[in-house]
């Protein structure tokens, strides 16, 4: 099969830098999107900056040479898809303004909304339809970004234990999948089985390098995130214990 991934064919270390995605229909996406923001966080410059932050980590995922590299490795993409999940996304939730209605169904299409579709589009078949259809592509890339903004939104306004469960719940999975692709014994993404060798890797190695990434920086996002509300929420706690 020939496959035609939306950033291009796989990019080659010659070329790299000079493989930029000026899609005009992504420029008028991001720009749409810079605007609402700039909007929604007129009487909030905190949450403007995280607005305008969250817009330039799409800018490196799908404007920047990332995005054609992103078709040559899996590490790419893997990278790609945490800058998706794990930054932009927490951004654009601490942007937003928060909502509290409906907080529980947030938090279950946050939490297992996202474990689903994350392994869903991690299999070979799931990743293999979004590598060779744009519609598809675009399916993966808004359904794991909205499933995401969603779950940090629900943690934004969660209480502190149940917010830890989440992150937690929502790290173990990740990581899950990451080891399961360090250690599995063959390279099951057919698009990159051609395209990691201008890059010194094997499409094995390639794989592995990709799950070492999700296992650990990625799944330490949520966990550092935990750990940060855990102090929050007990940190009080203790001083008034130590007062009395």
């Amino acid at each position: 099969m020939t496959w035609q991934p939306y950033c291009g064919p796989g990019a080659l270390p010659s070329e790299l830098w000079s493989r930029w995605n000026l899609d005009p229909f992504l420029l008028i996406g991001l720009a749409v999107l810079t605007a609402g923001l700039v909007v929604a966080t007129q009487n909030d410059r905190r949450g403007r900056w995280m607005g305008l932050t969250a817009v330039l980590t799409l800018i490196v995922g799908f404007v920047s040479p990332l995005c054609a590299l992103s078709s040559a490795l899996f590490t790419a993409r893997t990278l790609h898809h945490v800058l998706l999940v794990a930054i932009a996304a927490p951004l654009l939730a601490c942007a937003l303004p928060r909502m509290r209605h409906r907080l529980g169904a947030a938090r279950l299409v946050g939490v297992f909304g996202f474990a689903v579709l994350f392994w869903g589009w991690h299999t070979p078949d799931g990743y293999a339809l979004a590598l060779s259809n744009d519609a598809a592509y675009w399916v993966m890339q808004l359904s794991l970004l909205g499933t995401a903004t969603v779950f940090w939104m629900s943690v934004r306004v969660s209480s502190g234990p149940a917010a830890v469960i989440a992150l937690l719940i929502t790290m173990v999975q990740t990581g899950l999948l990451g080891a399961l692709l360090v250690f599995m014994p063959a390279a099951i993404y057919a698009p990159h089985l051609l395209t990691t060798a201008a890059w010194g890797l094997s499409p094995l190695e390639d794989q592995q390098l990709a799950g070492l990434i999700m296992w650990a920086p990625a799944a330490a996002v949520y966990l550092v995130a935990a750990l940060t509300i855990l102090g929050r929420w007990i940190g009080p706690d203790r001083l008034r214990t130590q007062a009395a």
